[in-house]
């Protein structure tokens, strides 16, 4: 629960080949700031279950939260951000897909141009472990890059084709990390889909990884929501 009265719980959601342990140097920021502070750790197998795992976490909350998610966790927190609960999103490099629309859709799929995204057998998907340095977190030392190729989590199709039925970002406020050296998700869609949504907006020049390479500028946007709401 909150520290006191008012002050949101903040929810943290990765995306796709990572799990919660990333969202590390973020929590300890913010839970040093006396924030609560959750982390979803989702099956990628689905959409529909991550964001089933996100309402499990939110559920648990008692008052206010605050929702954030990276990369493909950004299409979790749309819809699982429909929560009663939740008062705000934030979206750190992440998908902002509206009703009918998927990561997919959105251009995240190992069929966009320069993709290092490549199938696997059994309806999965992992990064080019080759290219994943350059492609993921070019910002990233070569060792931490390396760990995070050798450890990835398989993220499934169905996950990637999940549409959206309801889109949070249309009634509740929120707020985007635009990530401006990003080579997933390329900063003008980051930009359009921020946009789109009416979000609070900033710039960090910063890697897919910016989660991992700068966590404090993650934070203090993070801290900016928590504080409109407080």
């Amino acid at each position: 629960m909150g520290t006191h009265a008012g002050t949101p719980n903040i929810v943290l959601v990765h995306g796709a080949f990572v799990d919660g342990s990333s969202w590390r140097a973020v929590r300890d920021l913010l839970t040093a700031d006396g924030y609560h502070v959750a982390v979803v750790q989702n099956p990628t197998l689905s959409l529909r279950g991550d964001v089933a795992a996100t309402r499990l976490i939110i559920d648990a909350q008692e008052g206010p939260v605050v929702l954030v998610g990276h990369s493909y966790g950004g299409a979790v927190i749309t819809e699982a951000g429909t929560h009663d609960k939740v008062t705000a999103l934030v979206y750190i490099a992440a998908f902002a897909p509206d009703a009918g629309e998927s990561v997919r859709s959105l251009g995240g799929h190992p069929d966009a141009p320069g993709s290092p995204i490549v199938p696997a057998p059994g309806g999965f998907l992992f990064q080019d472990r080759a290219r994943f340095h350059h492609s993921f977190g070019a910002d990233l030392s070569a060792d931490d890059a390396a760990f995070l190729a050798d450890s990835q989590v398989p993220w499934s199709v169905d996950a990637m084709t999940g549409t959206v039925d309801e889109a949070a970002w249309r009634r509740k406020p929120s707020w985007y990390l635009i990530a401006t050296d990003d080579r997933m998700i390329p900063m003008g869609a980051q930009l359009a889909m921020a946009q789109r949504a009416g979000a609070t907006t900033v710039e960090v020049a910063a890697s897919h990884a910016v989660y991992l390479s700068q966590p404090e500028a993650v934070a203090a946007l993070i801290r900016q929501a928590a504080a409109s709401l407080s």
